[in-house]
């Protein structure tokens, strides 16, 4: 993994309390503004660290590799689904310009964007669970959606998505995921 690029702002209303948090590829650092230039670096490795360690907790091991995700595929199908729903073939592929996965029901194939990659579990188990349910259901109509939400953080995960697209300018259309008919 790369270093980061790192933004350090100070703040005279803050007095002790010192935290880090991702805007777009850099990491903001909040500091106190009296602290001194040597407990700025102690704090700025500390706080990136930290961010680290909390974002790789988030990850899903199913960002691992195909045969992960195939794995995360069964277990969603069984809790939320149905087993039966489980593809042929799942895989990564790379950046997607309009989608954040594809399904194909004819063939029973799923292709997750590796942009998903380093998004917290239960947002890819969301897409997960959305591109299974088109191996049953290939339009986005009510009883569609009604299956997507057993998934429990269904839309708090729909708004996670939107959030990221819009704040990183991608141009992600939701609606057409599916690539033929049934």
């Amino acid at each position: 993994m790369s270093e980061p690029r790192i933004e350090v702002r100070r703040s005279k209303r803050r007095v002790r309390t010192v935290s880090a948090y991702r805007e777009g590829d850099k990491v903001v650092v909040l500091l106190p503004a009296r602290m001194s230039k040597r407990e700025e670096l102690h704090w700025v490795d500390e706080m990136v660290s930290r961010l680290q360690r909390s974002e790789q907790r988030r990850r899903s091991p199913a960002g691992e590799s195909d045969a992960a995700l195939l794995a995360r595929c069964q277990h969603l199908a069984k809790t939320y689904l149905d087993p039966a729903l489980v593809p042929e073939a799942i895989r990564w592929v790379p950046p997607m310009r309009t989608r954040w996965a594809s399904c194909t029901p004819s063939r029973r194939t799923i292709r997750v964007s590796s942009r998903l990659r380093e998004a917290p579990g239960w947002v890819l188990d969301y897409v997960l669970v959305h591109e299974l349910t088109h191996l049953k259901i290939a339009a986005h109509d009510d009883s569609f959606w009604e299956m997507v939400n057993r998934y429990p953080r269904a839309e708090r995960a729909i708004g996670y998505l939107e959030g990221l697209a819009a704040a990183a300018g991608w141009p992600i259309d939701e609606e057409a995921d599916t690539e033929d008919s049934e």
